[in-house]
C-alpha cells in the first residue's frame, strides 16, 4: 500500500491528505528572515522545519518550487540602518549574507527564489490599487489602510473575532503582539529620515504584511499549495496576508494548506536577551557544538510541538549523530558476510516503510528517527554476530541515502572526518601483523595510540573494525 502524505492544516484545524493544485508539482512559500540581525535558534528551528518539509515533498515525488522572502524594509531594518548611519541596502546586505551562511552551515537546501521586499515595490502598489478598486481601503494622513470589516473571512486562520474591532481602530506598526483585530496599514506615508518610494499611492513605503502577498503571488500565482512559517506569524501576519490577497484578486483560497511550527524555548523559558538565554548559531558554534548535532536537535521534535532547547539536548544529539557515523563506519570496514548474514533484507525494507510513513504523517520526525535507531541497533547486532550480507548492505545504502535526503543528518562521507582513514587502516594492518608475529606489546601500543585519538577497535570473526567513540 502506498504511503500517504498528510499535513495538519492550520486553516481547517485538521489533518488532511495532501493534494496539490497541479499533479506532481508543489508551490511552497516559506517565511524567511527580517534581515536586521543574526537569526537566532528559534528562527532556525522554523527554517529547518521548512527545509524538512521541502525535502519530504521531494521524497514523495513532487517537484517543488520554493519561495522564501527576505524582508529588507520594515521598522526594524530602518531603525538598524539609521543607528549605524549606513544605507538600508548596505545594512540589510550584511545580514542577508549572514543568513545564507547560517543555513548553509546547517545543511539547508537553497530555495528556488529568495525575493527581497525592496525589489517588489511595483507589485505591492498594484495590489493596493486592486484593493482600493474593490472597496477594501481608506486613506488617512497619506497612508492607506485595509478596512477589515469589508472582508467577511477575516479571522478564519487565527480565530480572531473581527466584529470586536473598535470603529476607527487601526495600527501603523509592522508587527504587533496584542491579539485584537484592527485595520492595518498597507502603504505608509513617508516620514522624515525614512526610505520611501514615489508611487501612485503617494510617497511612502509598504507595510510588512503586504510584502509577502506580492512576492508569493508573483512567483506562485494567486492560489498556491503551501504556506509555512512559525506560529507567531498566524496573527496578524498571515491573517492579513489572506485578507489582502483574496481581497485583491477575488481568488479563494489564497493558500490551500497552512503549516506552522511551534516555538523553541530554552530550558523551559522563552528565549530573551534579558534572561541570558538568547543564542544564535554563531554562539553555539563558538561553544564547540557541531552543526550536524544542532540540526539533529532542531528537527528531533515534531514541528507542531514546542522544542525545549538545552545543552544536554545538544550533547544527546551529538551522540545520536555519532551513533549513525559509527554504525556506518563499522558496516563500511567490516567485510560482507557470506550468504544472507544476520540481517534480513526485509527488515531494512520495513524500516524504510516505517520511516516514510512517519514523514508522511505530518512530518513526524521523532517517529522517523525512532525507525532509524531501531535499524541501527539491528545492524550493530548483525555485525556483532554473523555479519551483514550483500543484499542487506545494498538496502542499507539506499535507506541511509533516503534518510540523508529527507532529514540531512547522516555524517558526510560516512567515515571519520577528523582523522586520515588511510593512516588508521595502515595502523590496523600493522597491528594485525604484530599480533601474527605474537608481538603483543606493539599491538597493544597501536590500540592505545588509536584509543587516544578516540578510535575504538573491535576484533570480530570478520576482521578488525573500528569506529569513533561518541
Amino acid at each position: 500500500m502506498a504511503v500517504k502524505l498528510r499535513f495538519f492544516n492550520t486553516l481547517s484545524r485538521q489533518l488532511e491528505d495532501f493534494r496539490p493544485l497541479e499533479a506532481g508539482k508543489v508551490g511552497l512559500y516559506t517565511c524567511g528572515p527580517t534581515v536586521y540581525n543574526f537569526v537566532h535558534i528559534g528562527n532556525l528551528r522554523t527554517f529547518v522545519f521548512e527545509d524538512v518539509l521541502r525535502r519530504t515533498l521531494k521524497a514523495f515525488g513532487y517537484a517543488v518550487t520554493q519561495v522564501q522572502n527576505l524582508t529588507d524594509i520594515d521598522d526594524k531594518t530602518i531603525r538598524g540602518a539609521a543607528s549605524e548611519g549606513v544605507s538600508l541596502r548596505e545594512f540589510t546586505d550584511r545580514y542577508a549574507a549572514a543568513f545564507f551562511e547560517d543555513i548553509d552551515t546547517l545543511g539547508l537546501e537553497r530555495a528556488e527564489h529568495y525575493p527581497r521586499a525592496t525589489d517588489f515595490i511595483p507589485q505591492m502598489v498594484a495590489i493596493v490599487k486592486q484593493l482600493r478598486e474593490r472597496g477594501h481601503t481608506y486613506e488617512l494622513d497619506g497612508s492607506t489602510y485595509y478596512r477589515i470589516s469589508t472582508f467577511p473571512g477575516y479571522g478564519k486562520l487565527s480565530g480572531i473575532r473581527p466584529e470586536e474591532v473598535l470603529p476607527g481602530a487601526r495600527v501603523d506598526a509592522d508587527e504587533y503582539e496584542k491579539e485584537d483585530a484592527r485595520d492595518f496599514v498597507l502603504w505608509k506615508a513617508a516620514k522624515p529620515g525614512e526610505p520611501f518610494w514615489e508611487s501612485e499611492l503617494g510617497p511612502g513605503r509598504p507595510g510588512w504584511h503586504l510584502e509577502c502577498s506580492a512576492m508569493s503571488m508573483h512567483f506562485l500565482g494567486p492560489s498556491f499549495d503551501i504556506h509555512a512559517g512559525g506560529v507567531d506569524n498566524i496573527f496578524p501576519h498571515h491573517e492579513n496576508e489572506i485578507a489582502q490577497s483574496e481581497g485583491a484578486t477575488g481568488v479563494v483560497p489564497f493558500v490551500r494548506t497552512w503549516l506552522h511550527a511551534e516555538h523553541l524555548v530554552v530550558d523551559g523559558q522563552k528565549m530573551a536577551k534579558s534572561l541570558g538565554n538568547f543564542y544564535t548559531l554563531r554562539d553555539l558554534l563558538e561553544r564547540g557544538h557541531a552543526p550536524l548535532a544542532i540540526r539533529y536537535l532542531l528537527l528531533s521534535v515534531p514541528y507542531r510541538q514546542k522544542l525545549n532547547f538545552t545543552f544536554d539536548g545538544v550533547k544527546g544529539a551529538h551522540s545520536a549523530v555519532e551513533r549513525i557515523a559509527n554504525t556506518l563506519r563499522r558496516l563500511h570496514t567490516a567485510p560482507p558476510a557470506s550468504g544472507v548474514g544476520d540481517l534480513e533484507g526485509n527488515e531494512v525494507d520495513a524500516a524504510r516503510t516505517e520511516f516514510m510513513a512517519a514523514m508522511g504523517d505530518d512530518l513526524n520526525t521523532a517517529r522517523a528517527l525512532a525507525a532509524m535507531h531501531t535499524l541501527l541497533t539491528r545492524v550493530n547486532q548483525a555485525l556483532d554476530g554473523g555479519g551483514v550480507g550483500p543484499g542487506a548492505r545494498a538496502r542499507l545504502e539506499a535507506f541511509f541515502t533516503l534518510l540523508h535526503q529527507v532529514l540531512g543528518v547522516v555524517p558526510e562521507a560516512r567515515r571519520d572526518s577528523s582523522d586520515d582513514e588511510a593512516a588508521i587502516a595502515a595502523l590496523i594492518a600493522e597491528r594485525a601483523a604484530a599480533r601474527g608475529q605474537r608481538d603483543f606489546a606493539r599491538a597493544d601500543a597501536i590500540r592505545a595510540e588509536l584509543a587516544a585519538r578516540g578510535i575504538v577497535l573491535e576484533d570480530t570473526p570478520h576482521g578488525t573494525i573500528w569506529y569513533r567513540k561518541p
